[in-house]
């Protein structure tokens, strides 16, 4: 039989440190390591089997998970798993759990009295709703407004716990009892999950135009968590995936008529594309021309079409 080396269980030492301590998120909501397995080291594991017996190190570990982050090889990734304690809103829960590639027990209010926490704003706080993205927002309420929200928020949470807490008291079911706990209700979770669907869920929840809520767990999970567990892999998702920009054949096409032949290239390229098409003398919507002049803005390249551009072919 061939003798096979012997094992010990990856430890990550400074990460051992941060196990079960709970990072504070919003007002009340928290997230903490419950266990682990694998770290970076577990990926390179992962990544070299395939090579064989013999086959000498043809890389240092660090290069080796960029090359697989910058080419999408996913898979070593899944030989690292996490399982985190958290306490979140369920507005914001009701977000999270739409990532179906973990495992997932969650509080029961069917079993257990309702978590006694709801999340609550500020005066400061109140967002506004965004003009261009149904889904967004954009810009505070002034404080002064803000200040009866914030005051009609706790009325009608103090009001929903009072009543909450009336129908147990009578002997209503706490299945039945729960229905008018408002979202802002905090619940709890144990969620497991291997980093390269932890990664796809940051990458998501920590985009800039994700909801603020979410957008302050997936920043606490990623730079606080991630970063320590397996540091060579989040610099590559970092670097890669987070702060990368990508582009369609579309918009290379474009891209390279601006190179090519400048403002005027593209302007060309852009009509064949039928980006710029116009209505009452100004540019049509155009939700993918728009994607584009964001990711020109961010790095700094003028648009090369104004407003009220008119199409050439």
């Amino acid at each position: 039989m061939q003798s096979l080396e012997e094992l010990q269980r990856i430890r990550v030492p400074q990460f051992e440190e941060v196990l079960g301590k709970p990072f504070p998120i919003l007002d009340d909501g928290f997230v903490r390591v419950i266990d682990y397995m694998g770290s970076d080291e577990a990926v390179v594991q992962a990544a070299r089997v395939s090579y064989g017996k013999g086959t000498r190190k043809v890389s240092e570990d660090r290069m080796l998970i960029r090359y697989l982050m910058r080419h999408r090889h996913t898979t070593p990734f899944e030989m690292c798993e996490i399982k985190l304690h958290l306490r979140v809103p369920m507005d914001c829960w009701r977000q999270w759990i739409r990532h179906r590639t973990a495992s997932v027990n969650e509080y029961s209010t069917r079993y257990s009295i309702a978590i006694d926490a709801s999340q609550t704003t500020p005066p400061d706080g109140w967002r506004l709703q965004a003009t261009q993205n149904k889904q967004g927002s954009s810009g505070f309420l002034d404080p002064e407004t803000g200040r009866r929200l914030s005051d009609q928020e706790k009325e009608l949470q103090d009001l929903a716990r009072k009543v909450y807490n009336d129908r147990i008291a009578t002997g209503i079911a706490r299945e039945q009892a729960r229905k008018d706990l408002p979202l802002s209700t905090y619940t709890e979770a144990y969620w497991k999950i291997d980093l390269s669907n932890l990664l796809h869920f940051l990458s998501l929840r920590m985009e800039a135009n994700a909801q603020y809520e979410i957008r302050r767990y997936a920043e606490t999970i990623g730079n606080e968590i991630v970063r320590l567990w397996c540091p060579h892999s989040w610099e590559a998702f970092h670097d890669y995936v987070l702060h990368a920009v990508t582009f369609s054949a579309d918009e290379l096409q474009v891209l390279s008529a601006m190179l090519a032949g400048g403002a005027d290239g593209a302007f060309r390229a852009a009509g064949e594309l039928e980006w710029l098409e116009t209505k009452d003398g100004r540019l049509r919507q155009n939700y993918e021309r728009a994607e584009f002049e964001e990711k020109l803005k961010r790095q700094g390249i003028a648009v090369p079409w104004g407003e009220d551009a008119q199409a050439v072919v």
